[in-house]
């Protein structure tokens, strides 16, 4: 099992418009900076004085253009490393901000932005698709990014050059369990960014985020998350809750869902967003995926089994593409949803175009940055990194192979990959109900595979002040992908602080 990414955004781009990881899994929880109203303090802080981190609130920012783009402002922000510990030093976090449009007395503040992962780059998110926003939330809004801690531009979790794919695969055909390529790594980060790993946490995340809002001068947060930054808003809602502005999170996560039940569930999205993608596929001419439901999964089973037989077998001509590579250029396009490239990606290698086998290898980055920053945040948190031993993962196979014929074995092969992170988790799961929040939009897609419907409702249901928009559709997450309806009800909250009716869906 190669150890690819469990919690993704929703800005996933990919080769030929569908070859990128798009998984699930998300959280976490140390002491607060300053203790908002209702939130909970453990007993052993509970006689002790909150650490003086008033320091980082008064700091200058110095901004500049951007090297990438002179039309955007960037910045780095200093914060303590260990919150609880602030004499212990600093690390320092990219900022990027495209400055609103319209004029100064009609702006709205700032929004800061999260794409999701974790492990993808607010900073590079906001530079390539601030131009998507609409015009009026451009005029209103100053949009920002802010890499979060231990990610992209933000001191990244660095485990080494060690543990490429091929590496990884080449030690895991010696290696005993479903868990050894997670171990590796594991024991590469271990060496390389022992200091920083148990510091990633979302809780330190969202401490960082009261930061930067005060620093940008704003009272209250606006923020906008997708994916996994659903559950970083939903922290800062729970320790800040009187400091939350507009709030949109989309493509929810449900914090009280153990990492067990939500891989398990991400494979039953995945399932369902294959069938979904079949139905579709069946009465046009020439799919390659059969006649009917049934046909559709024996014919990506046979895919996957070949290249599995392929890659044992060899040619001679460096590491052949798996199974596993397959399926996940297959999660990623249902995730975008690129149908149309999906389709033609499933003729090339029923054909077996070798320009296609080897693109399918790009899928897998188990040793590059992103994929470190995911592990590292993701293991802090029992709620989203799974610690299955082998043997618990190998008797749960079943059942995830009779939740999702076609995804089940591939998705629980992450069960384990915590296992063996050098940094303990923090936190379990819980509901967030973060009391005394103004109104936070929860956006939910009712075929969303990574972050399956159930659990926009679910947090929609825990937030105290939580209003649920559903989108009928398919893919992750529904904001700025293709629907007007979701579109308009988003940007007029954002904008006039209208939430939808309740119970709306748009179709």
């Amino acid at each position: 099992m190669r150890a690819t990414g469990v919690l993704s955004g929703r800005r996933g781009r990919v080769a030929a418009g569908l070859l990128s990881a798009c998984l699930v899994l998300t959280a976490c929880s140390p002491q607060r900076p300053h203790r908002p109203a209702g939130a909970k303090r453990s007993a052993s802080a509970a006689g002790a004085a909150a650490p003086d981190v008033s320091r980082y609130y008064r700091q200058r920012l110095e901004w500049r253009p951007c090297r990438e783009a002179a039309s955007f402002r960037c910045t780095s922000v200093t914060v303590p490393l260990d919150y609880t510990r602030p004499e212990r030093g600093d690390i320092r976090l990219a900022v990027v901000r495209h400055p609103a449009t319209g004029p100064r007395a009609a702006r709205l503040g700032s929004l800061l932005v999260n794409p999701g992962g974790p492990g993808v780059s607010a900073v590079d998110d906001v530079l390539s698709f601030a131009d998507g926003f609409s015009p009026a939330l451009r005029a209103a809004y100053d949009l920002v990014g802010v890499d979060p801690r231990g990610v992209g531009r933000s001191d990244p979790v660095d485990c080494g050059t060690g543990t490429s794919p091929a590496a990884l695969e080449a030690e895991e055909d010696d290696a005993v369990g479903p868990g050894s390529g997670f171990a590796l790594i594991a024991g590469a980060c271990a060496r390389s960014a022992g200091r920083l790993l148990p510091h990633v946490g979302t809780p330190d995340a969202a401490r960082d985020m009261d930061v930067v809002r005060a620093l940008l001068g704003d009272d209250r947060l606006g923020f906008l998350g997708y994916s996994y930054g659903s559950y970083l808003g939903a922290t800062y809602a729970e320790l800040f809750p009187s400091r939350v502005g507009r709030m949109v999170l989309d493509g929810a996560v449900d914090p009280g869902m153990d990492a067990f039940r939500a891989t398990l569930g991400m494979a039953r999205g995945y399932q369902v967003a294959w069938e979904a993608f079949a139905a579709d596929c069946v009465p046009r001419p020439g799919c390659p995926v059969g006649g009917s439901l049934r046909d559709a999964g024996r014919v990506l089973d046979g895919l996957v089994a070949e290249l599995d037989e392929a890659s044992r077998e060899g040619d001679g001509r460096g590491v052949p593409a798996t199974g596993d590579d397959l399926l996940t250029a297959v999660t990623s396009a249902l995730a975008t949803p690129a149908w149309g490239g999906l389709r033609s990606l499933l003729r090339e290698v029923q054909a077996g175009d070798a320009a296609t086998r080897r693109l399918l290898l790009g899928t897998d980055d188990a040793g590059g940055p992103g994929e470190q920053s995911l592990a590292a945040i993701n293991c802090l948190s029992s709620a989203l990194g799974p610690r299955s031993t082998d043997a618990q993962t190998r008797a749960a196979v079943p059942e995830f192979r009779r939740a999702a014929p076609q995804f089940g074995a591939y998705y629980a092969g992450f069960l384990p990959m915590c296992a063996h992170w050098p940094a303990r988790p923090t936190q379990v799961p819980h509901r967030i109900s973060a009391h005394g929040a103004p109104p936070i939009l929860v956006v939910g897609t009712t075929r969303d595979p990574a972050t399956p419907y159930d659990q926009a409702r679910a947090l929609a249901r825990q937030l105290s002040s939580g209003r649920l928009l559903t989108w009928d559709g398919d893919g992750h997450t529904a904001y700025q992908q293709g629907s007007r309806c979701v579109d308009t009800a988003v940007d007029d909250y954002f904008l006039h602080g209208r939430l939808p009716a309740d119970g709306t869906v748009c179709r």
